[in-house]
């Protein structure tokens, strides 16, 4: 049965309650309690610091609106917050711990992905009236949380490879898994109800800039100087859109173009539109893997053969493959690989990218039937010979895994709100945050 944290802390408030009327006008709260959660608390401090930071974010985001109230912002963060703790906890239960250096270096990414150095974050936090050392905290308090849930949920998704085979096959998944464009357009608009005189010349306006364009005029200029569409000022740049979401015609003529191409002049009802091709990516577009036929002889140092000597073994292995002995017959005797020894230390094909940078940057140097003198990796010391390379159609696996992604990211989001449903509910929480309503266990 779990220990309610009111009951341990009511005598500490009952000797407050008695000490109060004498200190009453000397000393001021600085602090409170706004919720209990399980064996911690919330502080109203922590919701302070919360909500300013929601309120700064939807003050920059702008639209329509305005910042909510503070009131509503309130029991909407501490929602936010009582989750969180209670996600926390089971990290501290679990022994989830994040070193300095992880932390560190997740600082570091976050500045780098802002385009920043770590200097220029902490000014740019402070500018934004946070501080640094709270920054930090929270980055390490999303961290436990990411590990937990990775522990609690993730490792818990399955997905059949049935069920990739019926997305795959699925109207949902071949629009989900399809080719996908980033667009810019320029629109020459004509008017509502408008007569043959006004499409002639909207078209021949159409026609001048597609004749401009094919002369190398800049695309985003003359969007800004021409076009009638709602992203004109962002040189009409329309983001990135999926084939499966474009009307028919025009997804099979931009399949057929290369990026950086523009389309002649489409009518439109509301004008002519003109589209440059940008970018694009995914589609049944074939994706090729380099694999190299490689065997290997690795010598491992152990207690009873010291680093020199595993090198020296090797060098003379080395030596005698170079004077004509047979790789194969060698590797089956002395190769230390449980995986290849007896198939003569045969790797068969492999995806380079599935080996240590050693070996990787061996295996890439060295010309086929060369064999390379000994090098270390973190397994021991190695002789390879490279037998073969080729480029693999890696296509299928690539949407197989696509597919598999897509799946299940769709079950984590909903096994993730479900798992944290569950622990809100069985949880001890008391909230003391006026105005707000209280929940118990």
């Amino acid at each position: 049965m779990k220990t309610k944290l009111i009951d341990r802390l009511r005598p500490l408030m009952l000797g407050a309650a008695l000490l109060s009327s004498a200190v009453h006008a000397a000393v001021q709260p600085i602090d409170r309690v706004v919720a209990i959660v399980d064996n911690d608390v919330v502080m109203q401090s922590q919701l302070d610091q919360r909500v300013h930071e929601v309120q700064q974010t939807i003050a920059k985001r702008g639209g329509g609106g305005g910042v909510p109230p503070t009131s509503v912002l309130e029991q909407q963060v501490l929602e936010r917050l009582i989750v969180e703790n209670l996600q926390l906890q089971i990290g501290e239960r679990s022994g989830i711990r994040i070193t300095d250096e992880e932390l560190n270096q997740a600082v570091g990414t976050i500045a780098q992905r802002n385009g920043m150095s770590l200097e220029q974050f902490r000014a740019a936090l402070a500018h934004d009236g946070l501080s640094y050392d709270d920054a930090r905290e929270q980055i390490k308090r999303e961290m436990i949380i990411s590990r937990v849930r990775q522990r609690r949920v993730a490792e818990r998704i399955q997905v059949s490879e049935q069920e990739v085979k019926n997305f795959l096959n699925s109207d949902l998944g071949k629009m989900q898994l399809s080719e996908e464009y980033r667009l810019a357009n320029i629109l020459i608009p004509t008017p509502e109800s408008a007569n043959s005189t006004a499409i002639q010349a909207a078209a021949q306006q159409a026609g001048d800039v597609y004749q401009q364009l094919r002369q190398g005029a800049d695309f985003g200029r003359l969007a800004i100087a021409r076009s009638a569409s709602e992203n004109a000022l962002e040189g009409g740049e329309m983001g990135w859109r999926k084939a499966g979401q474009l009307p028919p015609q025009l997804a099979d003529k931009l399949s057929g173009m290369a990026v950086g191409e523009v389309t002649e002049p489409l009518r439109i009802p509301n004008g002519f539109l003109i589209l440059k091709l940008q970018e694009k990516r995914g589609g049944s577009e074939s994706i090729l893997r380099d694999e190299v036929h490689v065997r290997h002889i690795l010598i491992k140092p152990s207690e009873v053969r010291s680093e020199a000597a595993t090198e020296q073994l090797a060098e003379r292995l080395y030596e005698r493959i170079s004077n004509g002995e047979d790789f194969a017959t060698l590797a089956k005797s002395f190769s230390e690989d449980p995986g290849s020894a007896l198939n003569g230390g045969d790797l068969n094909w492999v995806d380079p990218n599935s080996l240590v940078p050693e070996f990787r940057e061996q295996m890439a140097n060295a010309q086929q039937g060369q064999v390379t003198k000994p090098f270390k990796t973190q397994y021991g010391w190695h002789v390879l010979e490279v037998m073969g390379r080729r480029a693999t159609d890696s296509t299928d696996q690539a949407r197989e895994q696509q597919a598999m992604n897509v799946l299940r990211n769709r079950k984590y989001d909903e096994e993730l709100q479900t798992w944290l449903r569950q622990i809100r509910d069985e949880a001890y929480v008391e909230i003391k945050l006026p105005g707000a309503d209280q929940a118990a266990q």
